[in-house]
């Protein structure tokens, strides 16, 4: 178990990825919290579930964002 409070599910080539990823660190850089990055590009379950949608963002396992990472909402997520 890596210990990461988010996961975040991308897909290569995605600009909505990128940001969500930028967000993220800073977040993670301001409150000590680590996060995982799973590509869903060759997994066929995971691009099923998640196809739509990429960026998914889950804090603590469960589905926080998508789309796009609210750095308040997130930070209110992992300190609240």
């Amino acid at each position: 178990m890596s210990g990461a409070r988010i996961t975040l599910y991308t897909r290569p080539g995605c600009h909505l990825c990128d940001d969500a990823r930028r967000v993220i660190e800073d977040v993670c850089a301001e409150v000590g919290a680590a996060y995982d990055e799973v590509s869903i590009a060759d997994d066929p379950d995971l691009e099923r579930r998640f196809g739509h949608e990429i960026p998914v963002t889950f804090v603590d396992g469960r589905q926080h964002d998508f789309f796009r990472v609210d750095p308040a909402r997130l930070r209110a997520a992992l300190t609240g």
